[in-house]
């Protein structure tokens, strides 16, 4: 009997390193793996974090950096790539360069310029080098802070689906606009989902957790849609199912500690 082969849906984390476990590449690693999907990195950057904080940010080498994405994307077929924390001009450029060589597909950028607890995580001057990426990409998921500093412009819950538009037409690129740093009261959640090739406006929905275990969403959101994306769902059922899995990880992980600060959603709902 002839051993036929079936491959990983694999996708590759590009992205940075949390310390402390909650965010960043581990962050990607648990979410990909939970979602069913196998999950390859490539790290930008280590950062000395824990639950309360980030205290160091360690640039990753940019020989090495183009060395660990020629490593994985030469040898693995992807069938998404998620992109995190890219702290420098020079680093978005190998990235971008290397995606393009190796024809990579479904990229979805999550722009990481602040973390939870409040720290810079980019330079100034690479604000502009990721605003030049972003049509070079297939999604972004931006929340609100990121948003606003993309397009210089306050964003309240009455002009999401306005402000969404504007950043898909601005970069040309389709845009999950993230409504949870919007401090309406409201018991329901709403994402904001625009599609730039058909103009399209999706609203997402799902119950608002009363809880301080958030640190790492954005990291989870943005790789557990690559990770339904490697599995072969179109862009919408993978953005509708990452936003309930992530949901779900925050209701599992409300009622569980870890560190001082901000703890983690509970990625295997465990």
């Amino acid at each position: 009997m002839e051993n036929i082969k079936t491959p990983y849906d694999s996708v590759l984390s590009i992205a940075g390193s949390d310390s402390g476990g909650c965010a960043g590449i581990q962050a990607d690693i648990k979410s990909i793996s939970a979602c069913g999907a196998f999950a390859a990195t490539v790290i930008t950057a280590t950062t000395a974090q824990n639950t309360s904080g980030v205290t160091d940010i360690h640039a990753i080498p940019i020989p090495h950096l183009e060395k660990q994405l020629d490593a994985v994307l030469s040898d693995i077929k992807f069938g998404a790539v998620k992109i995190g924390m890219l702290h420098s001009c020079e680093v978005i450029e190998v990235v971008q360069k290397k995606l393009g060589e190796y024809n990579s597909r479904n990229i979805v950028l999550d722009p990481v310029m602040v973390s939870t607890s409040g720290h810079k995580l980019i330079a100034d001057d690479a604000i502009a080098c990721l605003k030049d990426f972003l049509p070079h990409v297939d999604l972004i998921t931006p929340n609100i802070p990121e948003a606003e500093l993309l397009i210089d412009e306050k964003i309240d819950c009455e002009n999401m689906e306005e402000m969404a538009k504007k950043i898909g037409e601005q970069f040309k690129v389709s845009v999950l606009l993230k409504g949870g740093h919007i401090d309406n009261n409201n018991i329901v959640m709403t994402d904001v989902f625009y599609v730039h090739e058909t103009k399209e406006v999706n609203i997402i929905t799902n119950p608002r957790v009363n809880t301080q275990n958030v640190h790492g969403t954005g990291c989870s959101l943005s790789s557990s849609i690559a990770a339904f994306l490697s599995l072969g769902e179109p862009m919408k059922v993978a953005i509708r199912n990452g936003c309930n899995y992530v949901n779900q990880a925050i209701i599992a992980g409300q009622h569980k500690t870890l560190g001082l600060g901000n703890g983690p959603i509970n990625h295997f709902g465990l």
